[in-house]
């Protein structure tokens, strides 16, 4: 069968198979653990190392030469990788003790533990009598199953994990197995797991955190008995009863969460701070050895996300004191990676200032004294910490031009942007970097829009001598770039490439608010020779950014394109990467500034190119982009004549509390607000084609969404089409589906805009 882009893109999960991700450096910079599978097409991912020095790739662990064969993940384990949108199977995560001596990963329910290669002799439980060991070197432990997100202690000596609600622990030496914390009568209550808001929302994937000497962990207590019980049937397989799920409605009551510091001999100290004032726990953070080591933070946020506080637990007590404390009148962001500490103990944190998301680097006494200083100007949007590194924090920022994302540095001789030798990240080029740092190796992974994938460099400090120069640039400001880094490896990216043109995008400040606008056309379009129907392709809301330097993000668009289209995507008010004050302007309005922000793009990319048929134009988008798409029609069909709505959330009523809350207010305070953005309440205003695509199976915006929409439209009396999808959640990621979803959308937009 002839190979087709559709069907490549959902064979390779969106071209991310083979790219290797979620990198582990040891202390001395030689050895870096990652997960890639063999191949673009290949699901499995195993865990491989990469000897710095040597320049070579060891495959550490691969399914399928582990007993457990294949992956079958339990219930919790699918909800768990559905929260973090994780596709593949095989080893989709891991930990290592501090000395990256150990790696320790989940497979099919069991446990599992591995020494790295080239690590030195010592690791802690490697010749453990009661570790039964495979082929491959990679040991099985025996705790129970189905096990859930295990992790080493610090020494890598023991193995903590979760089973049946239950944080337990492992001694890899002895085999022996006891619950740390447990549930005990209460069957709502769970130790050790993150909770459906802080996994979905919050960017809390994990709910316990060992001590830096692997004495104690601090385990989140989450009770789910406050929250209300929804259940999701499958009606394809009518004989299953329907999944029950608890499902924090705005204005419902959340989870009830907590904190414990747990003993290995079983000693429960709480932790206590307003919990009533503060009910969201945001994440939490251990320091690594020295003098902060026994003191824990914490960040924990009020219901309506315009006050958050770090707060410091005595490990003795559970007592927390307050280290700083954060508010704003509309609400504050979650950033990646913080709060986190310098080898000396200084705190790493952002706050809003100057217009900007800005890193602070400060002692305790600074910030609750009010006297931390930001270290980044306010031309700089910090979007991550990515890692510390001594006292150095590496992190992910945006300058003037929010389509690019950089690698930064920060440490004691300044704040540079990193740049790489010999053409690798960071010379000058437009691209989105990431990276993590440790041992003074850095990882960058690059993408840009001159190359398919990422490219992924091993990059070594500059030599000692050097560092006077590092110094005294970096104090010329926030453009000063660093000494070259050397390049000393390159980890290989397997991801298959595109059967599609290069998209070539023409990106583009649209309007007064220079909205990030991109417009693609077909590879075969001669400019001038015929008008092309338009397309808008946009998520549009917050959290997603799509108008990136990046060739991979436009993969799709360009498919769109080669169908006869003329493709633009925009960025519109609301969206990340152009500071808080972008960010804050849907305040109270999710529908009108991202829909006029559309609009505004549309106009723009006509008047800059001439063969846009304005009178032919469809919108589709999934997730916050099908709420925007659906919205298009029905509220300026005067500019948009067909949709595709994916997933698409129609009652914001029934969308979560701390997604939902923090744009919206709470429903009992904010009912016409709640009413002006819903879809259902314009529903008999439809008067063009609607395609409604939503998965029966979707735990995240639930059918009931399209379902009220339908019923909507049926009472109102306007034609629509409904497309469901069995078994299918919110990723829609299963081959077939996502093969034909787009060959369905592409007919249905065909024939909506009567279009050759």
């Amino acid at each position: 069968m002839t190979d087709t882009f559709p069907r490549q893109n959902a064979r390779t999960q969106r071209f991310t198979l083979g790219v290797p991700r979620s990198f582990q450096i040891s202390p001395d910079g030689n050895r870096i653990v990652f997960l890639r599978s063999k191949g673009g097409s290949d699901p499995v991912t195993c865990l491989w190392l990469l000897d710095v020095d040597a320049g070579t790739e060891h495959l550490v662990a691969d399914p399928a030469e582990l007993s457990a064969g294949g992956d079958s993940p339990d219930e919790a384990e699918k909800a768990r990788r559905e929260r973090s949108r994780e596709q593949a199977a095989g080893i989709v995560a891991f930990g290592c003790d501090d000395d990256v001596r150990l790696a320790v990963f989940g497979l099919a329910g069991q446990v599992y533990a591995a020494d790295l290669p080239g690590a030195a002799a010592g690791s802690g439980g490697g010749n453990g009598a009661s570790a039964r060991r495979g082929a491959s070197g990679v040991r099985e432990v025996p705790a129970l199953a189905p096990a859930a997100d295990p992790r080493p202690d610090p020494a890598g000596r023991l193995v903590a994990y979760v089973c049946g609600g239950a944080l337990r622990v492992t001694d890899l030496a002895t085999g022996h197995d006891r619950a740390i914390a447990a549930p005990g009568e209460a069957p709502d209550t769970s130790f050790g797991l993150a909770e459906f808001l802080a996994a979905e929302e919050m960017g809390r994937g994990r709910g316990y955190w060992w001590a830096p000497d692997s004495g104690a962990l601090l385990v989140a207590r989450v009770d789910e008995g406050p929250v209300q019980r929804w259940h999701i049937a499958d009606p394809s397989n009518p004989d299953r009863p329907p999944a029950a799920v608890r499902y924090p409605a705005a204005g419902t009551p959340n989870a009830d969460v907590s904190l414990v510091l747990a003993t290995l001999d079983g000693k429960h100290t709480p932790v206590s701070w307003d919990s009533a004032a503060f009910p969201y726990l945001v994440t939490a953070r251990w320091a690594g050895p020295g003098a902060a080591a026994d003191t824990p933070l914490i960040v924990v946020q009020s219901r309506d996300q315009r006050e958050m506080r770090i707060l410091a637990v005595d490990r003795q007590t559970g007592a927390t004191t307050v280290v700083r404390a954060d508010t704003d009148p509309h609400w504050l962001d979650i950033i990646a990676g913080v709060p986190a500490r310098t080898a000396g103990g200084r705190i790493v944190w952002t706050a809003d200032s100057g217009g900007a998301h800005r890193l602070i680097v400060a002692t305790a006494g600074e910030l609750s004294a009010g006297r931390a200083i930001p270290v980044t100007p306010d031309a700089l949007q910090v979007r991550e910490v990515l890692s510390v590194d001594g006292e150095t924090v590496l992190f992910a920022a945006s300058d003037a031009e929010p389509t690019e994302i950089g690698l930064w540095a920060y440490g004691p001789d300044g704040l540079a942007r990193l740049v790489a030798g010999d053409g690798a990240p960071g010379d000058g080029r437009p691209g989105t970097l990431t990276g993590r740092r440790g041992g003074g190796t850095t990882v960058t992974v690059r993408r840009s829009l001159d190359d398919d994938g990422a490219t992924i460099d091993v990059l070594r400090d500059a030599p000692a001598g050097d560092a006077a120069q590092a110094g005294s640039a970096a104090q010329a400001g926030a453009d000063a770039r660093r000494p070259r880094e050397t390049r000393v490896a390159r980890i290989t990216s397997l991801a298959d490439t595109p059967l599609l043109p290069v998209p070539r995008p023409d990106i583009f400040p649209a309007g007064e608010h220079a909205i990030r606008t991109a417009l693609l056309l077909p590879s075969w379009h001669q400019p001038g020779t015929a008008k092309l129907p338009v397309l808008m392709d946009p998520y549009g809301g917050p959290h997603g950014q799509m108008v990136l330097a990046s060739r991979g993000a436009f993969l799709t668009s360009q498919w769109f394109a080669e169908q006869g289209f003329a493709v633009v995507i925009a960025d519109g008010r609301g969206t990340p990467g152009r500071g808080p004050g972008w960010e804050k302007t849907v305040a109270g309005d999710l529908a009108g500034p991202p829909l006029d922000d559309q609009v505004t793009a549309l106009r723009a990319a006509a008047a800059r190119c001439a063969d846009l048929d304005l009178g032919r134009v469809a919108i589709r988008g999934w997730s916050f982009g099908g709420y925007l798409s659906a919205l298009a029609v029905l509220r300026r069909p005067d500019v948009f004549h067909a949709a595709v709505a994916g997933a698409p959330v129609t009652e914001w009523r029934l969308y979560d509390t701390h997604y939902t809350e923090r744009y919206l207010g709470h429903p009992d305070d904010s009912a016409e607000t709640y009413d002006a953005c819903s879809l259902l309440t314009d529903a008999h205003k439809l008067s063009r084609p609607l395609l409604i695509i939503h998965g029966l199976a979707d735990d995240n915006v639930v059918v009931a969404h399209s379902l009220r929409l339908s019923s909507a439209l049926l009472a109102a009396g306007r034609p629509h089409s409904v497309l469901p999808l069995s078994g299918v959640t919110h990723m829609a990621g299963q081959e077939e589906v996502a093969e034909n979803l787009l060959l369905l959308q592409v007919d249905f937009l065909r024939k909506a805009l009567g279009a050759a």
